[in-house]
């Protein structure tokens, strides 16, 4: 912000015009491409299409900021409503992430109609369980895994650090998480009005137990809860306002932070960088990772 003011009226209306046009330019093309785009090559070292599991979607990529050993690790999910997505398209987040000195796993993982609730939560169980068995050969450290994820994605992050029965299907449990991080992540959404999810859950038979706000416990990880007051698609108010005040209550670590101008998708777009001006999301995740609980339980 400093160097923005000190370019002076000029300087700002240049910066007001170039993200005016980035903005312009991601309506008129794929966002994702255009984000990606902007990656530079050598921002970090990317081991792509690492084996987790034996079925094809069960492939993770991993960035690793240049010469770091034993340094914090973040697996990413991305959302699609358990649909669609691809490991691929998030480079740009690998990229943020690995900026900030975090080896970043992003991960694939099987989507509706090959696999529905709770299959993919299996899938991303075993990809956080490879991670802490393997992830200190690529410069991180297994002690401080955190597990993430935007929208569906984050709602897969919740489960699998509140719900026990994921990881420790996959031989590790949430008490070996460093914390997680979930940005508009569906926490709360019984009944499902959204038509192309039911199936995804077997709605109307969908257990109340798929539901992360049902998990939420004193001994839960320390958690990070990232939401845009802008959001139309996911509730912040159902969902992120009231999982967080659900994990106070239970005595539990989770912090809350609300975008007054972010909408669903720019939350994580903000990750990027032609768009972290938007909002200090990626400042916030890095503040989480290096001191994920600073103010005790409760916080």
């Amino acid at each position: 912000m400093s160097s923005w003011i000190a370019a002076g009226p000029r300087g700002l209306l240049a910066i007001t015009a170039l993200a005016t046009l980035a903005l312009g330019l991601l309506a008129a093309c794929s966002p994702l491409t255009l984000l990606n785009g902007a990656v530079p090559d050598d921002a970090s070292r990317v081991t792509a299409g690492v084996a987790y599991g034996p079925l094809p979607r069960q492939r993770l990529d991993i960035y690793r900021p240049p010469a770091v050993t034993r340094a914090p690790v973040v697996v990413f999910f991305y959302g699609g409503s358990w649909r669609s997505g691809d490991r691929a398209d998030y480079r740009f987040v690998g990229d943020a992430l690995a900026a900030r000195g975090i080896v970043a796993v992003v991960a694939d993982y099987r989507l509706y109609p090959e696999a529905g609730y709770p299959d993919f939560l299996r899938d991303a169980a075993m990809a956080v369980a490879w991670t802490q068995r393997h992830i200190d050969a690529y410069g991180g450290d297994p002690a401080r895994v955190f597990v993430a994820g935007h929208s569906a994605g984050g709602y897969i992050a919740a489960m699998l650090a509140l719900d026990g029965r994921w990881l420790g299907g996959a031989g590790s449990s949430p008490a070996t998480l460093a914390g997680w991080i979930g940005l508009a992540g569906p926490y709360d959404f019984l009944p499902i009005v959204a038509r192309d999810v039911r199936p995804v859950f077997g709605y109307p038979a969908t257990p109340a137990d798929s539901q992360p706000i049902h998990h939420a416990s004193l001994h839960a990880p320390p958690g990070l809860l990232l939401t845009g007051a802008a959001d139309t698609t996911v509730d912040p108010r159902r969902n992120s306002v009231g999982l967080a005040q659900a994990l106070r209550e239970a005595g539990a670590c989770a912090r809350l932070v609300q975008y007054p101008d972010l909408g669903h998708k720019l939350l994580v777009g903000a990750l990027s960088r032609p768009l972290r001006w938007r909002a200090p999301v990626l400042d916030d995740l890095g503040e989480f990772v290096a001191r994920p609980c600073p103010g005790g339980q409760g916080e």
